[in-house]
């Protein structure tokens, strides 16, 4: 499998290289994030190991980059630092998975065959639909570049059906997905919400996102 190393210490780098390479793998190594988007959308990968500490743009800008450019080559972060705030940022800005220095080589070798069965499939770290803009990191929602201001449950609803536009929701699984056990099945209180979103990303641009499918439930439009 071909992969793609993202790393600007040059020792390191060959390090990991030739670890990889004597496990059977095709590598080439970028030493900076620019470098690693011209790379990686010219080339297809199977998987990328992306530093975090970068010259110039860092590893999670690199990241976010790439799912912007519709490049969806899994991606397993690399770095020093431990703090779950990296994590977070890591995965929220389009990572695959997470692995700190020092690493075993053994393992590195087996998330990258992990992440490759996985493939390439579209996962966008800002996601997009009809209009609208929703990024999970910063919690942010705009509407052809204006920005709506959602409370925390509002922003959950949207976001369960920006990640699945074009699908009928039922109230029950709105329910599941938006709220824990505390609400009944027979409560109202989806419709509720679906009104309060209305009022925020469809009635001030008039348009019609949330369709009401009668006798199913609520759906997002498809469209980009």
């Amino acid at each position: 499998m071909r992969v793609l190393i993202v790393e600007d210490e040059a020792k390191l780098a060959r390090l990991i290289r030739t670890g990889l390479e004597e496990r059977g793998f095709a590598v080439d190594v970028a030493g900076t994030g620019e470098d690693a988007l011209w790379m990686a959308g010219s080339t297809p990968y199977e998987a990328i190991v992306l530093d975090v500490m970068l010259p110039g743009i860092d590893g999670f800008e690199t990241c976010r980059r790439l799912r912007e450019d519709e490049v969806w080559t899994p991606i397993v972060m690399l770095t020093a630092r431990d703090a779950i705030a990296d994590r977070v940022g890591g995965l929220d800005g389009g990572a695959d998975d997470y692995l700190t220095k020092p690493f075993a080589f053994p393992e590195l070798e087996a998330r990258l065959r992990a992440l490759a069965r996985r493939g390439g499939e579209p996962r966008p770290a800002v996601l997009r639909a009809d209009g609208l803009a929703l990024d999970p990191a910063s919690r942010t929602v705009e509407r052809d570049g204006e920005p709506i201001q959602l409370s925390p449950t509002e922003f959950a609803m949207l976001e369960a059906f920006m990640r699945r536009p074009g699908i009928v929701l039922s109230r029950l699984h709105l329910l599941e997905l938006v709220w824990d056990n505390a609400y009944e099945n027979r409560s109202n209180v989806v419709d509720v919400y679906v009104r309060y979103l209305r009022a925020k990303i469809d009635e001030p641009f008039g348009t019609d996102s949330i369709e009401t499918i009668r006798g199913a439930g609520y759906r997002l439009r498809a469209g980009a």
